[in-house]
């Protein structure tokens, strides 16, 4: 078995679509960056790819390379975990939480979920998602970005 940790943080800005876990989430804000900057699944693949000591998302998806300029992170996140498995493993859990002042995303948990485990090819009973706000302190509370956080177990191919 082999345990493997991400993070990641963007900057909201008005004008893009907020996207986390792959689903967009009605906002008046989204968070900015060369992909569609979602922290969830960027989290998600350098845990990952942590885990199978493979390096990080940086190394494998620049933001310096057009190809992935405004790429749907869920592409990166099939790529990831293909390259997880290349080296014969298979994911048993992931455990994220997301950290955000604004807005309640509860309710998007379920479509989260559902929307990574497809992309991974696995059941979404083995992701779990949750949120928190840092009350109203820091970058987070006052508004102006989000992060998330992801610890991934995974174990030998046959799992």
């Amino acid at each position: 078995m082999r345990i493997g940790t991400g993070y990641d943080v963007h900057r909201l800005v008005v004008g893009r679509p907020l996207v986390l876990g792959g689903v967009t989430i009605p906002f008046d804000k989204g968070l900015l960056g060369h992909s569609d900057a979602d922290v969830l699944v960027h989290a998600l693949c350098d845990a990952l790819l942590g885990a199978a000591g493979l390096g990080d998302i940086g190394v494998h998806f620049p933001d310096s390379d057009p190809r992935f300029k405004g790429i749907y992170s869920i592409r990166l996140l099939e790529r990831s975990y293909q390259m997880v498995r290349e080296k014969g493993h298979a994911l048993i859990n992931a455990d994220a939480t997301i950290f955000a002042q604004a807005p309640k995303l509860s309710a998007h948990y379920t479509t989260m979920a559902q929307t990574m485990a497809a992309a991974m090819r696995t059941t979404p009973d083995r992701i779990n998602i949750k949120a928190t706000t840092t009350e109203g302190l820091g970058f987070v509370g006052g508004g102006d970005g989000m992060a998330a956080m992801c610890v991934v177990l995974l174990g030998a191919d046959a799992v």
